[in-house]
């Protein structure tokens, strides 16, 4: 039996997908070299770089404590990481996982969900706030999903923790980071929620953006499973999404400082998860 790959390890069927992708330095017109041409130590592989962000994103480990033998140095990769962020590699990434799984399977617009999980935040300086389930400490964020049938993130935004769910459906719904050719009816577009999005706000949101909402409490959702065992919640997919971003160890709990580090992690891992539901021969990641 062949060994199974480690989750951090970027596939060559991977990388094919990613290099594409990756933003080209531009050097500066008006840069004065001190050094002659080619002299000085070359720049990092960027699939070196890319596997080091992967594993950080894996392993949960701090940027620091990324192991100097295999990946070169921390400060490099993490540089590289947020010249990356600045380019939007990381969400066009997302965009590309997106539109091979709607090419190949065809995302399942029809019944889509909503919902958020707040982490801890201990270090955060954006997009943090007052944590109402952790007894009110001071940093905790929030993560907001949007998903399609099967669970795959088609929108996500980063928020502090004290931020109610239903204050930024709108915000949500139009972050969508595939374009969906409109339905023939009304019928076709379908929200399901929790009892958060109940409020006139959220229905005139839902109208706006063409939905039909299915809002249901989570003890109605129980006594329909205890009548009918076999029946399960279609809300339930977001749910089931937001465990699969709890298994990139980095995600659950929120070292970094700044809004758009820790969103742009949030984005590779989107895009990992668009990639893993490709239905292929073989499995292009890992874990």
């Amino acid at each position: 039996m062949a060994k199974r790959v480690a989750s951090w390890v970027v596939t060559d069927a991977f990388w094919e997908r990613v290099e594409p992708l990756i933003p080209q330095r531009a050097v500066p017109a008006d840069k004065i070299y001190r050094r002659k041409p080619g002299a000085g130590r070359p720049p990092k592989p960027a699939r070196q770089v890319f596997e080091a962000i992967v594993y950080v994103l894996r392993t949960g480990c701090q940027w620091k404590a990324l192991p100097k033998e295999r990946f070169g140095s921390a400060s490099a990769v993490h540089k590289r990481f947020l010249e990356w962020e600045r380019a939007g590699f990381f969400e066009a990434l997302w965009k590309a996982g997106l539109a091979e799984y709607d090419d190949m399977q065809g995302i399942a617009w029809r019944w889509q969900s909503v919902d958020g999980a707040m982490m801890k935040a201990p270090l955060a300086q954006e997009a943090v706030g007052p944590n109402p389930t952790d007894r009110g400490k001071k940093n905790g964020s929030k993560r907001h999903l949007l998903v399609d049938g099967r669970g795959v993130p088609l929108s996500l935004i980063v928020t502090g923790a004290n931020v109610n769910d239903g204050k930024r459906l709108d915000e949500v719904l139009g972050a969508i980071r595939v374009k969906r050719e409109s339905p023939p009816t009304r019928r076709h577009k379908h929200l399901c929620a929790d009892a958060g999005y109940r409020s006139a706000d959220n229905a005139r949101t839902n109208d706006k953006h063409g939905y039909i909402p299915h809002v249901v409490d989570r003890r109605r959702e129980a006594d329909i499973k205890r009548r009918d065992p076999k029946k399960k919640a279609r809300r339930w997919v977001v749910e089931v999404c937001h465990s699969w971003f709890n298994r990139f160890r980095k995600l659950l709990v929120r070292y970094e400082k700044l809004e758009r580090s820790f969103l742009a992690l949030n984005h590779l891992a989107a895009a990992i998860i668009a990639f893993r539901k490709v239905p292929l021969k073989v499995n292009i990641i890992y874990g």
